[in-house]
């Protein structure tokens, strides 16, 4: 043998000895974690108390957003929210009041998930009825005031109800809401 591979095998052997020495519990093989190797999601800023108003092109409120606490992720641009509200006025009616447990906003600002509890409200005004929408996980596009949900939905009125699963509303005036399925209810006529 020449003279490096002579080396070679003693540190081999060296650093095989040296390997037995060691206590059993210094040789059993590191196990693998089962912990997530992802990294934390990175917050860039927080905010307490949150109310924003945007304005339409007559400089007039056209809707408001609350919530009591906003977290903005810089990985990923969202904006979570707890306990949003969000206001849709209308020029002649009530305004709609929409409130949920959390909220998400898109990067762009263009979808709103509320999630959890949704609830939906309008006061009586000059040719509405009070209107009561619960609901869960709503789907919103603020800039259109169109809200969906494939959920169940519960509405009230006065003494009318009705129940359907899914639900279309474009808040902006003219309001109207489309029910997807299953829809029954109660009317009753005016007296």
């Amino acid at each position: 043998m020449t003279h490096p591979a002579v080396l070679a095998l003693l540190l081999l052997l060296v650093a095989s000895v040296s390997w037995l020495l060691r206590s059993p519990s210094e040789r059993e093989e590191p196990q693998e974690t089962t912990a997530s190797h992802t990294t934390e999601r990175q917050v860039d800023y927080y905010l307490r108390g949150l109310q924003a108003t945007t304005m339409n092109e007559l400089g007039q409120p056209a809707r408001t957003l609350r919530a009591t606490e906003v977290k903005h992720f810089q990985d990923s641009d969202t904006t979570e929210m707890l306990a949003p509200q969000l206001t849709v006025y209308q020029d002649e009616q009530p305004p709609w009041e929409v409130r949920s447990e959390t909220g998400w906003i898109s990067p762009d600002g263009s979808l709103v998930l509320l999630q959890g509890e949704v609830n939906i409200s309008r006061a009586a005004g000059p040719g509405v009825d009070p209107m009561q929408i619960e609901t869960r996980d709503l789907r919103v596009q603020p800039r259109e005031d169109y809200a969906e949900t494939d959920e169940q939905v519960r509405v009230r009125s006065n003494e009318n109800w009705l129940d359907a699963t899914g639900m279309q509303a474009w808040l902006r005036q003219p309001s109207r809401i489309k029910f997807l399925a299953d829809v029954k209810g109660f009317y009753a006529p005016p007296q």
